[in-house]
């Protein structure tokens, strides 16, 4: 599911087609690629997800969040994601690229996944993915570009 998401962010993010092709549409190039059906369905699905998010009478509890709300992990949750990704996270939200209600977002897309692990670069896509779709966010999402794509040569200190 997780490559289906990629794809799709891939062809569609800087492209100048149409973001809002029709479903059958999507479907049929989905499968054109490679892809099945069921994981087709289940990328969709995540996608229509992730949409919902921004409904504030659907979610009300991403607009109550305080601003810098901290986010206590479970163990399920640590399983899931290193030490590392969850480094990553306050760190995005330290300097402003994510706020509490998208990294709960955020969080909602990852645990929604069928993945029992979550690796670093699979975080940062879906961050990725997520500030792409809140409106508002394209200073937020260009940031996160840099983040993902400049990384630096050395390591600071």
């Amino acid at each position: 599911m997780f490559d289906i998401l990629m794809y799709l962010f891939e062809n569609y993010i800087h492209s100048e087609a149409e973001v809002f092709v029709e479903h059958n549409e999507l479907t049929d190039e989905l499968l054109r690629a490679g892809f099945n059906k069921p994981e087709i369905y289940k990328a969709l699905d995540w996608l229509e997800q992730l949409a919902d998010l921004q409904h504030s009478d659907e979610f009300p509890y991403l607009n109550r969040l305080p601003q810098h709300a901290i986010r206590i992990f479970t163990d399920s949750e640590c399983h899931m994601l290193s030490v590392e990704c969850r480094g990553f996270l306050m760190f995005v939200e330290q300097v402003g690229v994510i706020n509490s209600a998208t990294r709960e977002m955020v969080m909602d897309r990852l645990f929604a996944l069928d993945k029992s692990y979550i690796s670093l670069d699979d975080l940062k896509w879906v961050v990725l993915m997520v500030l792409f779709n809140v409106p508002g966010s394209e200073q937020a999402y260009a940031q996160m570009e840099e983040l993902i794509f400049d990384e630096p040569a050395e390591v600071l200190h």
